[in-house]
């Protein structure tokens, strides 16, 4: 089993001026002190206006600062939106490219639909067709870092005509493609659609041994790749804050696991939220937090290498630590990482190269089943995009015309600029 880092980048109010790159630059150093620990994979998320619970807004920014921070250690977005409102699919492509250049193919693409209120009415996404739009925007995303050139599309949510989109990934035909899976119908789509599944949930290894046994199963009966290749793994959260002492490693962790859970639900489930007035952590403080599970990491070292072992042996390809969670302390962050790298991961990886031969041996067939399922890129010949300067004297229009047009959509422009500039702008206009 490997294992990955959770940058929800959470910050608990009150906040000083600077609390916002103070986090950012001690993430930085929780990634690379997560490498040198033995970790495997670097996982980011893309939320919106998540005030408190999350302030990862822009993760390929902050990814790309892990790529220069790190050598080893794979680069996730843990989740990309690939909703066209969001991010329009050419330049998920090209983000995902260049991300994969700077970071030498190390790039695991993770996509998602998105949930909260808060973030899908901000981008106008209706809510009832986010899974089509994001399937839309995912099987053209992966054509396009796969095409040279891409034919094009008309499409229901976006559309654009034939480009040939650059910089392409060094991953090809495109760097391994996951889904945010919140329930077992989602797992199952993941599995279908042959995409790794990121389920981000706490779960004792009763569960999930169900849910890979689930997810494998379907796989291995009914996939056909919404890419133009496939990834079957399955990764799940743990939360952790290891210490020598495991009374002291619960004082330090136990409270900023909770309030994860706790404000997921807010934005999620029931809250009710006031943009830049509500505050969750008062909230938090006063609620009564509900039993969690998962939470087998936050412990001593033997303690979670036991939680781990057991979650391994139920299935779990990759498990994603929650290492920062609420008011954690980033000395506290740091002193865990440490103690997960000398005294409980180590086993784990020398275990992993034998049981990834053998997972290699077992799917290959249903590999090779689901990869003739790819539907093939259609071949055609690319147009001809003529320069507007030819095309404007191929339709008659004259120099003087266009830069009488341009002089129009100027003035045009400085009379919204001036006249929003209330009733005193307008009579200048005037």
């Amino acid at each position: 089993m490997q294992f990955g880092m959770f940058f929800e980048l959470q910050l608990p109010r009150p906040w000083r001026d600077d609390s916002e790159q103070e986090l950012i630059n001690n993430a930085l150093t929780w990634a690379e002190l997560g490498e040198k620990a033995g970790i495997d994979y670097a996982w980011a998320q893309e939320h919106h206006f998540l005030e408190e619970y999350s302030h990862s807004t822009a993760p390929e920014v902050f990814l790309a600062a892990v790529s220069q921070r790190t050598k080893r250690m794979r680069i996730g977005h843990g989740i990309n939106l690939t909703a066209p409102a969001y991010n329009h699919p050419a330049r998920v492509a090209e983000r995902i490219g260049m991300l994969d250049l700077v970071s030498n193919g190390r790039v695991e693409w993770g996509t998602g639909e998105s949930s909260s209120r808060l973030e899908l009415e901000g981008f106008r996404v209706n809510y009832i067709e986010k899974r089509a739009m994001w399937a839309e925007g995912v099987r053209e995303a992966a054509k396009m870092m796969a095409a040279t050139p891409y034919p094009g599309h008309k499409g229901k949510y976006f559309s654009m005509p034939s480009r040939n989109i650059v910089p392409k990934p060094a991953q090809r035909p495109h760097p391994p493609l996951w889904v945010a899976c919140t329930n077992r119908d989602t797992l199952k789509m993941a599995a279908r659609l042959g995409v790794g599944a990121l389920t981000f949930s706490f779960m004792d290894a009763g569960e999930a041994r169900f849910w890979v046994n689930e997810y494998y199963e379907t796989f291995k009966k009914e996939c056909t790749p919404i890419g133009q290749t496939v990834n079957p793994n399955v990764a799940m959260l743990a939360g952790v804050m290891v210490h020598p002492d495991a009374e002291v490693a619960r004082a330090r962790g136990l409270e900023g696991q909770q309030f994860f859970k706790w404000a997921l639900a807010h934005y999620y489930r029931h809250g009710a939220h006031v943009p830049g007035r509500t505050d969750l952590w008062a909230e938090f403080k006063r609620s009564e937090p509900e039993p969690m599970a998962g939470l087998g990491g936050v412990n001593d070292p033997a303690g979670a290498r036991a939680h781990f072992a057991e979650l391994e042996e139920a299935g779990v390809d990759q498990l994603i630590l929650l290492q920062q969670g609420g008011r954690y302390e980033h000395e506290h962050i740091c002193e865990s990482l440490d103690l997960l790298g000398t005294d409980v991961l180590p086993e784990f990886a020398e275990r992993h190269a034998v049981r990834q031969a053998r997972k290699e041996a077992e799917l290959a067939p249903y590999i090779e089943k689901a990869m003739a399922n790819v539907r093939p890129i259609e071949e055609f010949e690319p147009p001809v995009v003529e320069a507007y300067p030819l095309l404007w004297e191929r339709e008659g229009v004259s120099k003087q015309q266009v830069g009488t047009q341009r002089a129009l959509d100027a003035a045009s422009l400085w009379r919204l600029h001036v006249g929003g500039a209330g009733a005193a702008g307008d009579r200048r206009d005037g």
